[in-house]
């Protein structure tokens, strides 16, 4: 009798780890990446993306820029203002739908929101919002960064407008410094030749300004930092793809000598430079979440209407060779992003 009754414990044993271990893998189980990964379906003129784990949910959010690509009679660059952030949502970070808007507690009767930065401390997410004030024909009016909270990454509260170099300050990048220090925002400073500034803060709420320019050797926007392979990254976009940097200290950076996704890649919707991108570690990985302009082909240079103006998010791997990182856009890849 005891050894029946031993067997059909080790049998109930076996039984539960088979069933764990498959719950697992259909948790896991990776996703083919398609192209485009993602497309608005209100404005199609979705870009700048940031990519999030929404902890109540346990779903992956995704937060970018909407331009209003679809939308005639238009002028100027109008079609990129008076719009909010859109939110997509996704369980692997690979098959993405469309949830909504975000609703900003900061509108004044005319506004743009522009690409956010958005991260998570303690139970808060943070948001650093480009903010213009009014919608326009052209891109000669101030525009600065506002920070937000939320507790559910729908919607958000007003904290601040940060005080930072110049009136036209945009593309918020926060990092965590090491050793409990604090946290860094490096920003865009379009006054001083599109330059990347900082800022450090002890409480994601009261900022202090350096002034100091970090890196000027080329125009830039976009900037986003993280740290992978033992060192510390950042990815700009100088609209001839992805320019690379590395630090050891998160102050003195050194570009490498070739941008990634400037060649066009061969995918759907992929055949053009990428730009402002987004970059999540995960494990080991380190995947990269950028936007393109489909039909910002060499045959289509100089037209502006909506099929120039349409963009999609598409997504790649980053690898690491001798120091430099890489980006096959063209390698298939099949993933699922751990929480």
């Amino acid at each position: 009798m005891m050894i029946i009754f031993t067997m059909k414990k080790i049998l109930l044993a076996c039984l539960m780890l088979f069933s764990t271990y498959t719950f697992a893998q259909k948790i896991t189980k990776a996703q083919l990446v398609p192209k485009p990964l993602y497309s608005d379906p209100v404005y199609d003129g979705a870009a700048d993306p940031v990519v999030i784990w929404n902890k109540g949910e346990k779903k992956w959010f995704m937060f970018y820029t909407n331009r209003k690509a679809n939308v005639k009679n238009l002028d100027g660059v109008s079609w990129v203002h008076g719009t909010r952030i859109g939110i997509a949502e996704s369980k692997d970070g690979v098959k993405w739908k469309y949830r909504d808007t975000c609703d900003i507690q900061y509108r004044l009767t005319d506004y743009t929101h522009w690409a956010p930065e958005v991260i998570e401390n303690k139970g808060i997410y943070h948001m650093y919002l480009t903010y213009v004030p009014g919608v326009f024909k052209d891109w000669h009016h101030p525009r600065y960064i506002v920070h937000l909270t939320s507790k559910n990454l729908l919607n958000w509260k007003f904290e601040s407008k940060l005080n930072l170099a110049s009136d036209r300050c945009i593309d918020a990048s926060i990092f965590k410094l090491p050793d409990n220090k604090g946290w860094r925002m490096y920003y865009n400073n379009e006054m001083a030749g599109k330059s990347i500034y900082y800022a450090d803060s002890k409480d994601l709420y009261n900022w202090e300004d350096k002034n100091t320019k970090l890196i000027g050797d080329k125009g830039c926007e976009g900037p986003k930092v993280f740290y992978w392979k033992n060192t510390y990254w950042m990815v700009v976009d100088n609209w001839k793809g992805l320019g690379i940097y590395s630090s050891k200290d998160l102050l003195t950076w050194k570009r490498q000598p070739k941008n990634i996704l400037q060649e066009p890649g061969k995918g759907a919707d992929d055949g053009v430079m990428g730009g402002h991108a987004d970059v999540v570690v995960n494990g080991d990985k380190a995947y990269i979440y950028y936007f393109t302009h489909p039909g910002r082909t060499p045959e289509n240079k100089g037209t502006d209407n909506a099929i120039t103006r349409r963009s999609v998010i598409q997504l790649a791997e980053l690898e690491y060779q001798d120091g430099e990182i890489t980006c096959n856009r063209d390698k298939p890849l099949s993933i699922s992003l751990k929480p």
